[in-house]
């Protein structure tokens, strides 16, 4: 793999680590802030909702900057948001600057898909796509941890700065080995014709098939440690390692999806997207069994993070040279957009008086569209395919 895409994993080690590792401070920091753990948990959902907005912005924005420098203006502003977070005087200022630094994250990692499979062999580019989410994948099972764990000993403050010296350090890797001739984002395409990208019917089930895969996923993460606590009888101590078992099925998946998809990408399609179906359903039968649980948290992270490959390059190919790198963008922030209507519809199911233990099923039914989706999405491929071989007489 070429030290440029290596260069792509730092960035993400990055951006991961500063998107999750707030949920192991929210009491020092309601604390401090003098606000509600509630409104301290907002945070997340302001940066959220700041990746799903900035990504398409911000790719437009810079579509006619040279994608090296992108990348950089990009991790310039992870830098500088961590910082602020650092020195924020109040909550208002605090939520501001996560929101500042969120816009970097969905551009970066839209950008950097297409950078990173523009520096492959056409079979290479889904494992180079796995490669740079390695870094959020790693960010999961150590940055995030060990962040927390720096916050804790040093106040919450000072995990924010060390996330803002991991920026720098990506920021010289991504300007030392990044080449300067992958070129600029739109230079010979008119704004109209990337736009269009949005019009496309394959774009669109794309699009969707991320956003149901990752709602399906985070109906039943978001409310892990109660359903681990609750339904499976662990102590609230055991949740974190069983966490870690999630991150490593993370970062095996990750790697096994890329590796998938440059084999097949249909197959990859359907098999992962139904292999997450599949594990849910399990999951809910052995919800009661500790040891099963604990082994099906792993394969849950395995499987979900297997999709991300195969969903991003089926966006990537289907938006076509003009429209790439606003729909692998957007493509990342659907994945957000999934992640909070996980949340909802996991919320949903637990006030209507369902329980904790639904919520893998209710998960399963939401992915289980998204593999639908999949299925459609490849017959009209079918479809498209005879109308050209065999036209009209």
């Amino acid at each position: 793999m070429p030290v440029a895409v290596l260069a792509l994993t730092a960035g993400a080690f990055g951006i991961g680590t500063t998107e999750f590792i707030i949920m192991g401070l929210l009491l020092q920091v309601a604390a401090d802030m003098q606000v509600s753990v509630s409104a301290a948990g907002l945070l997340i959902s302001g940066y959220a909702l700041g990746v799903f907005a900035g990504a398409p912005i911000l790719t437009l924005a810079t579509r006619r900057m040279p994608r090296k420098a992108v990348l950089l203006a990009l991790m310039a502003i992870f830098t500088l948001g961590n910082a602020a977070c650092a020195v924020a005087p109040s909550y208002a200022a605090l939520m501001a600057a996560r929101v500042l630094t969120s816009l970097a994250h969905g551009t970066f990692f839209g950008v950097g898909s297409v950078v990173g499979t523009g520096l492959v062999a056409q079979d290479k580019r889904a494992s180079a796509i796995a490669m740079m989410f390695t870094g959020l994948t790693a960010a999961t099972l150590l940055g995030v941890p060990f962040g927390a764990w720096f916050g804790l000993s040093f106040g919450w403050r000072s995990a924010f700065w060390a996330v803002a010296a991991i920026g720098v350090v990506a920021f010289i890797v991504l300007a030392l080995l990044v080449p300067n001739h992958v070129g600029r984002n739109g230079e010979n395409t008119s704004l109209r014709e990337e736009l269009t990208v949005l019009a496309r019917p394959q774009v669109q089930l794309g699009l969707a098939m991320t956003v149901l895969g990752f709602a399906g996923l985070f109906t039943v993460f978001t409310y892990i440690q109660p359903i681990l606590t609750k339904v499976t009888g662990f102590s609230e101590a055991a949740v974190s390692p069983i966490l870690l078992v999630f991150g490593v099925g993370l970062s095996i998946g990750n790697i096994a999806g890329g590796r998938l998809a440059d084999s097949g990408l249909p197959r990859a399609l359907i098999g992962t997207l139904a292999g997450l179906v599949i594990v849910l359903i399990v999951l809910a039968l052995a919800l009661s069994a500790k040891a099963p649980a604990v082994l099906l948290v792993g394969l849950l992270g395995a499987a979900a993070f297997a999709t991300v490959a195969p969903l991003q390059i089926r966006v990537i190919e289907k938006a076509g040279a003009a429209g790439q790198n606003l729909a692998s963008s957007l493509n990342i922030a659907a994945f957000n957009l999934g992640n909070a209507l996980g949340a909802w519809a996991g919320g949903v199911t637990i006030d209507r008086g369902l329980g904790l233990a639904a919520l893998p099923v209710v998960a399963a039914v939401i992915t289980a569209l998204g593999l639908a989706l999949a299925f459609w999405s490849l017959r009209l491929d079918r479809m498209s395919a005879s109308s050209i071989t065999c036209p009209a007489e």
